[in-house]
């Protein structure tokens, strides 16, 4: 069974990468900048446990054209959120009969667009909880914990086995909207981390910094309840209790979230990655999706727009570095505004 991975970048490297080690075909498909570098320096993977697995270069397949995909029995879908619909036409010119394609992006909607065009197909939404960072030359380093989480289909039942043998063990769920809206809970802390310009450790150490994170939940988890969604319990917390879990003092957060500031140094997120390349952030499928929500509500998301705001000014290339008590009193500010 070959498993190719649509959009390899830093977190399909990663994941392929993984799976590759541990034994299964993996074409992976993407830019061609990506594909010399995998060329010139094979993948290295590494992670916040020590994890340290080398894919040569010459056991490396990266292709950059839509046509490698005819070979697979399920691809990995991991295009940042904005090109989701492009590769499903992509892909539907392509897949063989019965191939089983399974959405690895940020965002809530992906596996819509993708069943949508893909219709004879079965579609599946996963989820990627944790973080990679792109340390080049082929380099690709998790930060943080978590497994993979995946909607529950017998069509995944030949696979189960490599994703154990890469260490990344599948995580089914019968029902994938609450996970994917925890998650996007916590990612909302993306870009606080970006115009933090900080570490993810050094950011989250930072009271000010985690209440600009703590205001944004609060205001999605009521959009959330009016709208009648219940996050998945993703943390040791549930979700409703991470606002004032990440208020707290310093002293006592650090007391009591020890595990959450156990990330490594090198943590970023891809947001952060984004801006820095000059490239644009998915934003819209983050903190948009939030006030997204708040439409289909009839109602407003005033902090999520600010930093939907915020991170539109970091694209057009002004600088970031936001102290935490100058983004919290921004925060404050719009939630404060009148609607207009």
């Amino acid at each position: 069974m070959t498993i190719a991975v649509y959009g390899a970048g830093g977190i399909g490297c990663y994941v392929g990468g993984r799976l590759a080690a541990g034994g299964a075909e993996v074409i992976f498909i993407g830019r061609p900048r990506l594909a010399g570098e995998v060329a010139e320096h094979g993948l290295r993977l590494t992670d916040y446990l020590g994890a340290d697995l080398v894919v040569p270069a010459g056991e490396v397949r990266y292709e950059t054209t839509p046509d490698a995909a005819s070979e697979a029995d399920l691809v990995l879908v991991t295009v940042k959120s904005a090109g989701t619909a492009a590769a499903a036409d992509e892909l539907a010119a392509v897949l063989k009969p019965g191939a089983t394609v399974v959405s690895f992006q940020n965002g809530i909607r992906n596996g819509e667009v993708l069943q949508e065009r893909l219709p004879e197909h079965t579609v599946l939404t996963g989820m990627v909880p944790f973080n990679v960072l792109n340390r080049g030359g082929g380099a690709f380093h998790q930060g943080t914990e978590g497994k993979l989480d995946v909607q529950r289909h017998p069509a995944l039942t030949p696979y189960l086995g490599a994703f154990d043998d890469a260490g990344l063990p599948l995580t089914l769920h019968d029902e994938i909207l609450p996970v994917q809206w925890a998650k996007l809970l916590l990612n909302l802390n993306n870009p606080v981390n970006a115009l933090s310009d900080l570490p993810l450790r050094d950011e989250l150490a930072q009271r000010a910094y985690r209440r600009c994170l703590a205001v944004a939940q609060l205001e999605t988890l009521a959009l959330l309840k009016a709208a009648g969604i219940t996050p998945a319990q993703i943390t040791a917390l549930p979700a409703h209790r991470l606002p004032a879990l990440l208020s707290l003092p310093d002293f006592l957060f650090k007391l009591l979230a020890s595990k959450m500031l156990a990330i490594d140094p090198l943590a970023r997120t891809s947001m952060w990655e984004d801006l820095q390349a000059g490239r644009k952030t998915e934003i819209d499928y983050l903190n948009g999706e939030v006030v997204r929500l708040a439409e289909s509500l009839g109602l407003a998301a005033p902090v999520n727009a600010k930093l939907i705001e915020l991170i539109r000014t970091a694209e057009a290339g002004r600088s970031v570095a936001m102290p935490g008590a100058t983004l919290l009193r921004e925060l404050w500010s719009a939630a404060a505004a009148p609607a207009s």
